[in-house]
């Protein structure tokens, strides 16, 4: 699995945003759970858009700031 985050998705699965973050799968369930990482389900496969994602990584680098 890759460790990049794809640039021709729209949307990430859940292991591909853990593999982006390095978070855990509980971790990125929790994110999702408060709102901090948006996401949707379509059927039963959840998917966390792109943007969503950089919003969130771009929020975590200003807070450390």
């Amino acid at each position: 699995m890759s460790t990049v985050i794809p640039t021709s998705h729209t949307a990430v699965t859940v292991p591909e945003a853990m593999a982006a973050l390095k978070y855990s799968r509980s971790k990125i369930y929790d994110l999702i759970r408060s709102g901090a990482l948006p996401s949707y389900t379509e059927g039963r496969a959840r998917r966390i858009p792109l943007d969503s994602l950089r919003t969130y990584m771009h929020n975590r680098l200003e807070e450390a700031a």
